[in-house]
């Protein structure tokens, strides 16, 4: 008797929660990838049979006729929005509906994760932090700090220059510790050389803080696959180790600079200004745009709040700490795919090389904000590196209260979304779409030249996200990539080597888009 309760028990239990919820998207009439009970549409990553990019981009390919689709992350549904008009619906107009990520912990697990402008729930809170910090990333701000990335620049090119006549260099690794030198001095006002010095503590803790393997791959895998029980597994984002060090770096800089009255132009003097409710967003418009890719704040971050958050040493830490969490990986990806690409394209590197030279000619040898920001051509490559190989390959919004998708197409259903819901944009696939990009596989500077660039259709070129909630750091980090890749191409050849990939192939066990090996290339110093 009790066997047969017990097993009636699991049957349910096995129906309600695992076979079920595979229903989701069939009782909506939404046109969806047949899922497998517990994994969804994710068994081929955890297989390891395709790569988390590869995925995504097929499954765009496979729906090519429909505006959205349904998947299943584990056990959640996700619409996956492909249509460049609903993305701006969405993500845009109805931001209200659509203002946050899906949580990766539980909000009060991690304060110094959870506190951080790209982890806050989308509410007020987000809000006030989101327009207080805000001005920190103008055009004129990006100008003050130009010097301290000029200097990481030279220390990078010197490294090289004193290295012999060809190196081979693995590109992810090397722009890594450049990003790293970067972000430790425009954000805690440290200096430290991380090629020449590999081992250095700034270094390794910052890679700690990035590496998503061991503990901290199992506790995304957790939040994915049971996001209910996953609140319940108290591990926290960072090991006690990193936030120990980062928490106690800031607060130290911070007492020392206000006991010494030291200014300095990074990010901490700046969050500092906001701490004293001193930064209002003021864009010099006089000044050189950052580039094609660089993403307009919207009114929401421009304009001033009534309410200013307090920003709390805690909550200073915590956005220097989600500054170096995204600058750290996804810039050092765009600057070794600009790099590998100009490698396997000499003519257009032969192209960039020309504008360069003639820049430091005009200016007596010297890279300005003003000249950087200039330089037509590197924009374009920098543009079209970031198009086709985009360090995000989508972006995820929950949903907050219920919202209805109108019919438009023939076929499709009145989409009622329950709060709570989940919604994707892959970037990556709308990037490699032939509809908007023809022969989307071939890297072409042209098509972000001056008469091409005002026909790439609004919402098809996201490299930094899209909405209120895009990437606040967009022209840090095409400041930083342009002055890297001038620096390089003013000293070096870029050339293919035996280790170099053609084509790239991605990792089947690395969430990012990057291939197992590395990106190889050779930096050949150029005869005087």
């Amino acid at each position: 008797m009790w066997t047969i309760i017990l097993i009636s028990a699991l049957c349910a239990s096995i129906y309600y929660y695992i076979i079920k919820p595979m229903s989701y998207w069939k009782n909506k009439n939404v046109i969806y990838e047949k899922p497998i009970p517990m994994f969804g549409s994710m068994l081929p990553i955890v297989l390891r049979l395709r790569s988390n990019t590869e995925l995504f981009t097929g499954l765009y390919y496979k729906f090519k006729n429909q505006r959205y689709f349904g998947i299943f992350n584990f056990k959640s549904p996700m619409l996956v929005i492909r249509d460049p008009d609903l993305i701006k619906t969405l993500y845009v107009k109805e931001f209200d509906a659509f203002p946050e990520h899906r949580p990766f912990l539980a909000k009060d697990v991690d304060p110094l994760w959870s506190k951080n402008l790209f982890a806050m729930e989308g509410g007020e809170e987000w809000h006030d932090l989101r327009s207080t910090l805000s001005p920190s990333f103008t055009s004129s701000k990006m100008k003050a700090m130009f010097g301290l990335m000029k200097e990481c620049t030279q220390q990078f090119s010197k490294h090289f220059s004193n290295n012999g006549d060809l190196m081979e260099v693995e590109l992810k690794d090397t722009f890594a510790r450049f990003a790293n030198d970067v972000i430790g001095t425009t954000a805690f006002g440290v200096t430290c050389n991380s090629l020449a010095d590999p081992n250095n503590e700034f270094y390794v803790l910052a890679k700690e803080l990035s590496n998503f393997s061991g503990t901290k791959g199992l506790i995304f895998l957790f939040n994915f696959f049971a996001p209910s029980l996953a609140k319940y597994v108290r591990i926290p984002m960072f090991s006690k180790r990193v936030r120990d060090f980062f928490t106690t770096l800031v607060k130290d800089t911070v007492k020392l600079r206000r006991e010494k009255g030291i200014v300095r132009p990074d990010m901490l003097h700046l969050l500092m200004e906001a701490q004293k409710g001193q930064l209002k967003y003021e864009e010099n418009h006089s000044l050189p745009e950052t580039g094609f890719a660089v993403v307009e704040e919207s009114e929401m971050g421009k304009t001033q709040r009534k309410h200013i958050i307090q920003v709390t040493d805690e909550i200073m830490t915590a956005q220097v700490l989600i500054f170096f969490f995204a600058g750290f990986d996804t810039v050092s990806t765009m600057m070794s795919y600009a790099c590998y690409e100009l490698a396997i394209n000499p003519d257009v590197q032969d192209k960039l090389r020309k504008e360069v030279d003639e820049t430091l000619q005009d200016s007596n040898g010297e890279f300005t904000y003003d000249n950087v920001t200039n330089m037509k051509y590197l924009d374009m490559v920098i543009s079209e590196a970031l198009r086709k190989w985009p360090p995000f390959i989508a972006a995820d919004r929950r949903c907050v209260k219920p919202f209805t998708i109108e019919p438009k197409n023939p076929g499709e259903p009145r989409l009622h979304l329950e709060k709570g819901s989940l919604i994707i944009c892959p970037i990556r696939g709308i990037h490699l779409d032939p509809k908007y990009y023809p022969n989307p596989d071939k890297f072409d500077p042209e098509r972000f030249n001056d008469e091409n660039k005002h026909n790439i259709l609004p919402y098809t070129y996201l490299p930094f996200g899209v909405g209120p909630r895009n990437c606040i750091g967009s022209r840090f980090a095409l400041l930083e990539g342009k002055l890297v890749i001038a620096e390089i191409i003013s000293k070096f050849e870029i050339v293919p080597i035996q280790k170099t990939q053609i084509p790239i192939v991605f990792s089947k066990s690395n969430f990012n888009p990057l291939p197992d090996n590395g990106i190889w290339v050779g930096l050949k110093p150029r005869s005087k």
